[in-house]
């Protein structure tokens, strides 16, 4: 279960660091510029869920392959940006893959360090929105998970199957498979039929 659990992280980090170089690419940012919102994008859940389970320092730090993936992400979009310009506008496509992954892994490496359903599911939905609130904040956008079709709740549903099936012994990698197609197809159904959450109505402005 360790290697799937890396696996899925690093194939997380990969598809967010895209996903954030090619937001920098989109606001013409330098090259350093597209690196850090790969970086930031792709390493800044996984980061916040290791802070506050106490797992410092965080596995990003101490692990060469999480600093070099999303390097390795931004140099690609970085140089092969004028071919992936025609997929810049399914930029969401990406993003839905690494909440898909990062709620995953997010919950189930809170559960290995002891902690609750509960607070694992929501720490699993942090892992997955947490790098693109910083990243949309960066590059001086409102955060997709503050305005736009419904964001957070795939994750969490994702980040709930895996919790419980945990807590009832049931956890294998076909569950963890099974967890993030389900936070990815709910994210990217959203996108398509524009499902929203309620919004308060009739305030004054």
């Amino acid at each position: 279960m360790n290697t799937v659990q890396v696996s899925l992280d690093l194939a997380g980090i990969f598809v967010f660091a895209l996903s954030g170089a090619l937001v920098g690419i989109r606001k013409d940012l330098d090259v350093l510029g597209v690196l850090v919102l790969a970086g930031v994008t792709g390493l800044g859940g996984g980061i916040l869920r290791d802070v506050l389970i106490g797992a410092v320092p965080p596995a990003s730090l101490g692990d060469w392959r999480y600093l070099v993936v999303p390097a390795v992400a931004g140099v690609v979009a970085f140089r092969f940006h004028p071919r992936l310009a025609r997929i810049e506008r399914h930029i969401n496509v990406f993003d839905a893959l690494g909440l898909g992954l990062f709620c995953v892994t997010g919950t189930a490496k809170a559960m290995l360090y002891g902690l609750g359903p509960v607070p694992s599911a929501l720490l699993g939905m942090l892992t997955s929105i947490g790098g693109g609130v910083l990243r949309d904040l960066l590059a001086g956008r409102t955060p997709l998970v503050l305005k736009q079709e419904v964001y957070a709740l795939p994750a969490l549903a994702g980040a709930t199957v895996v919790a419980v099936t945990w807590e009832l012994g049931l956890y294998r990698s076909w569950v963890a498979i099974v967890a993030a197609v389900l936070c990815i197809t709910l994210r990217l159904l959203a996108i398509r039929f524009r499902w929203d959450a309620p919004k308060a109505n009739g305030l004054v402005r």
